[in-house]
């Protein structure tokens, strides 16, 4: 018979993972308390929210929200075993990973290790999930795109202004002509 605390705790699992966009799982053991606080608060400033829940109540959540039509996925069985800890990220998927694994690379012990990740509803490989890390983040890829969407309309602007601007030239050299001639 499960106890108060461990189903508030699944509703309260259940409720996050219903408002994510991406769940990593991630062995985080022999991290101090000191870097566990630096990765939160790095993965917190990036869009995301970090927890550590018993493995039994975090499958049982996920079963219950993200994977409630098909069952948790066999590939999710073996990294929900040890101490874990869960990157939830809620908005852009991409920036809270990304901040999860530079800090890993920055850590002398490369800790936390990534183990799974979840995507929509997708398991993602480590390998897709590497491959995440690496894309440039959400507002990186719209000031990209407005970048790239605003130089054909720059590019018109200078078509347009150079017979102008070749007029003012060539008046300002025949002004110069005839000031030197007087």
């Amino acid at each position: 018979m499960p106890n108060n605390k461990n189903i508030s705790a699944v509703a309260e699992l259940t409720t996050k993972l219903d408002q994510v966009q991406a769940v990593f799982i991630a062995d985080y053991a022999g991290l101090t308390v000191k870097e566990q606080v630096t990765l939160r608060d790095l993965v917190r400033a990036a869009g995301g929210n970090m927890t550590v829940a018993k493995n039994s109540l975090l499958k049982i959540a996920m079963t219950n929200s993200t994977f409630k039509e098909t069952g948790l996925p066999r590939e999710l069985e073996e990294p929900l075993r040890g101490p874990n800890i869960t990157l939830l990220a809620n908005g852009d998927a991409v920036a809270p990973l990304k901040a999860m694994v530079e800090f890993a690379k920055t850590n002398d012990k490369n800790l936390p290790k990534i183990k799974a990740g979840v995507l929509g509803k997708e398991v993602l490989s480590i390998t897709k999930i590497m491959q995440l890390a690496t894309l440039p983040s959400k507002n990186e890829l719209i000031a990209k795109l407005m970048g790239t969407l605003s130089n054909p309309a720059r590019n018109m602007v200078g078509i347009l202004v150079a017979p102008m601007r070749s007029l003012v030239y060539v008046l300002s050299a025949i002004n110069k002509k005839k000031a030197l001639a007087i």
